[in-house]
């Protein structure tokens, strides 16, 4: 394909898309000011591309109260799948909802987990498979939480769809779903093959999810390339981003227990052992003032920092400044762009997140707990051995411990661990993307990590051993998992673009690839 007949046909895409994005939309009210940017007249287009009917938009995909998390909402969750696979399947894609069983609750209770959708369209054996994951529940949310509007009514303000779902994740698998819907709408040959894993249990740990990859890795994975996740967000409220890598996390429990209940601390304190006292001298040796990790050991298996991969730190637009009044403290650690960077995404750190068993109501009681367990976890980076940081904390811990001449019992245990993820930016995925943006947004991403854990990358990765790519349209300021949760109206629709010309770009790569491949083996 030609440069002037790519430009021709990005260009086409562009205009139907702009012309559609109400379609896309939506939205239940649009509040202070005209937020209405549509463009061209619909009617041009049923003549060039019949009636296409787009269902299933934005506005309605939020209406439905798909928080995984609570049990009593289990059943809209399932309605969310259902609609999710109806609209697959009015794309021409074949759905196959698999069913993953059930799990119970630690109150006894059992809960059918929803389906897993694994969607299908395009079996073009001349053309690259890119496989889409997704997910439609959401996390809890109420209007008195904090909520400026319904959480569940997408409302429009100031350019900004509000609403829980809207960045994580409804709005992106849309936006996905809405690209692809565009090529068939213009009776444009498809540029790709497509695959769709679409769950509804992220936000409760994707149960089932790693099994199913397992089962079905030499079945619907076979023939799949690619694959594309976009479930996060640009480091920039303005400029796009290319995620390739994220952080594990090592989650430890400390607990110290003393006897079987707990004493007034008149009658009998200042004669005991005091577990409380001994858990905050645990929790106090694990990380010094500066934020360095006092276990030893901890820092010997981090990757070493490349040349190139330092010099991507050097273009990435980061406001420090901003991003001190988004999180509301008053200083970092670090005074540099490239120190915060290096510290949130490269290496490790740790965090103590609470003491149960304590006291924590409002007022004063007086009591020596008689068990407490503290919390915390490690963020780990690359190279770092999730069995070897495990043994380091509990060597650590029982070390420390063992000087205070303490008879209270310890015990050290790591219930969850997940690994780090990390994808190659130079890989054919990554540039693809990388000139996708460039068309769509007039301007190179950059390419960051995530000092979060994203589980189902490395799953993916680890499970299918194909390309795994990060490519997200939400903005820093969109709030996921928070109070007004939104994606801006400019991201929702460009995010639909940059889908779009990404099919194109991968295929001509693609393409690219065989051939010189071809050759080389005639050669």
């Amino acid at each position: 394909m030609s440069s002037s007949s790519s430009s021709a046909l990005e260009m086409e895409i562009f205009q139907y898309i702009d012309a559609h994005q109400s379609d896309f939309i939506k939205v239940g009210a649009i509040l202070q000011g005209n937020n209405e940017h549509r463009a061209g007249a619909p009617e041009a287009w049923t003549s060039l591309a019949g009636e296409v009917p787009v269902t299933k938009d934005l506005k309605e995909w939020v209406a439905v109260e798909s928080d995984s998390v609570q049990p009593h909402l289990r059943k809209e969750v399932m309605r969310m799948m259902a609609l999710a696979a109806d609209r697959l399947s009015t794309l021409g894609a074949t759905v196959n909802l698999v069913n993953l069983g059930s799990h119970q609750l630690p109150d006894g209770q059992v809960l059918p987990l929803p389906p897993v959708i694994l969607g299908e369209l395009g079996k073009d054996p001349q053309n690259p498979t890119v496989c889409f994951y997704g997910h439609v529940d959401v996390q809890p949310a109420k209007k008195e939480d904090g909520w400026v509007t319904d959480p569940y009514t997408l409302t429009e303000i100031d350019g900004n769809l509000y609403g829980r779902g809207a960045t994580d994740n409804k709005g992106p698998v849309l936006a996905w779903i809405n690209a692809v819907e565009t090529f068939r709408a213009l009776k444009l040959a498809m540029p790709v093959n497509f695959k769709f894993v679409i769950e509804g249990m992220e936000e409760a740990g994707s149960l089932g999810l790693e099994k199913l990859l397992e089962e079905e890795n030499q079945s619907f994975f076979s023939d799949v390339d690619y694959i594309v996740i976009s479930d996060n967000l640009w480091l920039s409220n303005k400029k796009p981003a290319l995620t390739y890598g994220s952080r594990g996390n090592a989650c430890f429990f400390v607990e110290v227990e003393c006897g079987s209940k707990d004493l007034h601390s008149g009658t009998f304190g200042g004669i005991i052992h005091e577990p409380l006292l001994d858990l905050i001298a645990l929790l106090d040796s694990l990380v010094d003032s500066t934020g360095r990790i006092q276990i030893p050991g901890i820092y010997d298996d981090i990757a070493a920092l490349t040349e190139e991969e330092r010099k991507l730190y050097e273009s990435i637009e980061f406001d420090l400044e901003e991003h001190r009044k988004n999180c509301g403290v008053k200083k970092f650690l670090y005074g540099t762009k490239e120190e915060i960077l290096l510290h949130l995404w490269r290496y490790p750190s740790l965090s103590i997140h609470g003491i149960e068993g304590a006291f924590h109501e409002p007022g004063i009681k007086t009591v020596i707990p008689a068990k407490v367990i503290g919390k915390f976890s490690i963020r780990q980076v690359p190279n770092m051995d999730l069995s070897v940081v495990k043994k380091q904390v509990v060597e650590h811990l029982e070390g420390v411990f063992s000087k205070r001449n303490s008879p209270n019992k310890l015990k050290v245990s790591m219930p969850l661990g997940a690994k780090p993820w990390l994808a190659d930016v130079n890989d054919p995925l990554y540039q693809a993307a990388r000139r996708a943006i460039k068309t769509v947004f007039g301007e190179d991403p950059d390419f960051i990590r995530d000092g979060s854990t994203i589980p189902v990358a490395r799953m993916f990765q680890t499970v299918t051993q194909k390309s795994v790519m990060m490519l997200p349209i939400g903005a820093a300021d969109d709030g996921e998992h928070s109070q007004n949760e939104k994606i801006s109206r400019h991201n929702y629709i460009e995010g639909t673009k940059l889908f779009a010309v990404f099919f194109l770009e991968i295929s001509k790569l693609h393409q690219n690839l065989y051939e010189t491949s071809h050759t080389e083996t005639i050669n």
